[in-house]
């Protein structure tokens, strides 16, 4: 289904800076700690999640909160119609709604896979296109995509999460350069690990196959350094707080001239450094020792 772009005349560019922002994924987490930002820096914010129920904290805050599921076009098309009919079109898009998929890709339910892509990038892709046509009436606006250092390197387990944060790259790069004449500024905020319910969620996705799986150890493996790594108080890996990357968003919805892309934590840095000079054969012996395939060491 094709969605036509509505354009209009030079003069109807009215220049005028909404403070509406929309937030997704604000149940919890980097949105939450974003909403919350960015509400203490006077925007209006309407925090969603797909159980509006889940919002009631940032309510009681004075946030305003919708329910918006980013795997659903009806829900979607209706939060961004709601927002508008309060009289402002959404002048910041912080698209947070996520998550992290595990397992080895042979055993990957293609479903799952199908699913991740919904919600990483297609869900995220349809809300730019929605809030689009009033950023350009009102010639300013700030698209903030939460991607991840993931989305430059490649981890083995994470294949499928890692390859919806490289497409999120390409529709980053590609949208910024479309909507730059329209005043639009389009930010990736690409945060290392970040000490969320996030992690959780990643034990929950791997593929449970039974005792037979030739992945046994190797998955065994994985999930013991990913709860280690997502530990609060260890910090071996350089795991960050959500107000980190929320205090990065509110940079960026401010900024006079928002940077392109912004990798929030030290051990992002050092990872992203790794990945530039090693070869793939050296990054591949480095991926082995954090995730070993063969035996399931304690």
């Amino acid at each position: 289904m094709s969605h036509p772009i509505k354009t209009m005349p030079n003069s109807a560019t009215i220049n005028t800076r909404s403070k509406v922002a929309l937030v997704t994924g604000a149940s919890s987490g980097i949105g939450r700690a974003s909403a919350l930002a960015l509400h203490s820096a006077g925007f209006i914010v309407y925090a969603t999640a797909r159980d509006a129920s889940s919002l009631q904290g940032l309510a009681n805050w004075g946030l305003r909160t919708l329910p918006l599921d980013v795997t659903d076009e009806a829900s979607m098309m209706r939060a961004v119609a709601d927002i508008e009919a309060d009289g402002h079109p959404v002048g910041v898009l912080v698209n947070n709604a996520g998550y992290g998929l595990n397992g080895p890709i042979e055993e990957l339910e293609l479903s799952e896979v199908r699913r991740e892509f919904e919600t990483n990038v297609f869900g995220l892709l349809r809300l730019c296109q929605l809030v689009l046509p009033g950023m350009r009436r009102a010639g300013w606006g700030r698209i903030i995509n939460i991607g991840s250092v993931g989305g430059s390197f490649t981890a083995p387990g994470a294949g499928a999460y890692h390859a919806s944060k490289y497409a999120l790259e390409a529709i980053n790069d590609a949208l910024r350069c479309e909507v730059q004449n329209f005043g639009v500024d389009v930010t990736l905020v690409k945060p290392t690990g970040v000490y969320t319910a996030f992690d959780k969620k990643i034990a929950g996705t791997m593929p449970d196959t039974g005792p037979d799986s030739p992945y046994l150890a190797f998955k065994t493996n994985h999930m013991r350094v990913t709860r280690a790594m997502f530990t609060p108080g260890r910090n071996t890996a350089g795991i960050i707080r959500p107000e980190q990357v929320a205090a990065v968003v509110v940079q960026a919805a401010l900024a006079r001239r928002p940077r392109t892309r912004s990798v929030v934590g030290l051990s992002g840095h050092l990872y992203l450094a790794l990945r530039r000079l090693l070869s793939d054969r050296a990054w591949d012996r480095l991926m082995a020792t954090q995730f070993p395939v063969s035996s399931a060491s304690e």
